[in-house]
């Protein structure tokens, strides 16, 4: 697998090897000891998420003010624009972002530590999203921030308004939300 560290060096980039002919591919998803060794630390995934979203659908920015959850995360099916922001508020990057396409094509998956917002745009007409996580979901302390926060300034490709949870158009600026410390 190739690794390769984004502006933010603690989220990564991995791009797995895919060995492919006309009979179709095959790739190792994830290995344990090899990730391991990539990020430097040792790790243990509690729980596996899969879910299907179609056009135009923003999730996000998401994430866990306590539990927090580090993740690996791909797309199966379609694609997306996905974006990690940074709200540990000791950090040199805090309210920075990442922003990369994940596609079923592209094969990329992306590892998301502790201490950032998550979210993702659906760019095909549907996409599978894949993500394990080193915590269970708490949603006692689930939290948002708000996809269009204009401190944060994401460039979304947007071709149309984005279809948005309830709990996502309610979400709050990054200077209003709680931020790990």
């Amino acid at each position: 697998m190739k690794i390769t560290p984004t502006q933010i060096s603690d989220v990564l980039i991995i791009e797995p090897k895919v060995f492919g002919d006309d009979r179709g591919f095959f790739m190792e998803s994830f290995n344990q000891a090899q990730f391991e060794a990539a990020i430097g630390r040792k790790l243990n995934f509690v729980q596996d998420n899969h879910s299907r979203s179609v056009k135009n659908v923003l999730r996000g920015l998401h994430y866990q003010i306590e539990q927090p959850q580090a993740k690996l995360v791909r797309v199966v099916q379609g694609a997306v624009f996905d974006v990690v922001v940074d709200i540990r508020k000791t950090s040199t990057t805090f309210g920075q972002h990442v922003a990369l396409e994940l596609s079923a094509d592209n094969k990329r998956m992306l590892w998301i530590p502790e201490g950032f917002a998550h979210g993702f745009l659906v760019l095909t007409d549907s996409a599978e999203f894949l993500y394990k996580t080193t915590d269970y979901y708490a949603p006692a302390f689930e939290r948002s921030i708000a996809w269009n926060d204009s401190t944060i300034n994401i460039s979304w490709p947007l071709t149309s308004n984005p279809v948005l949870s309830n709990k996502d158009r309610q979400a709050l600026p990054l200077a209003k939300a709680e931020c790990f410390d």
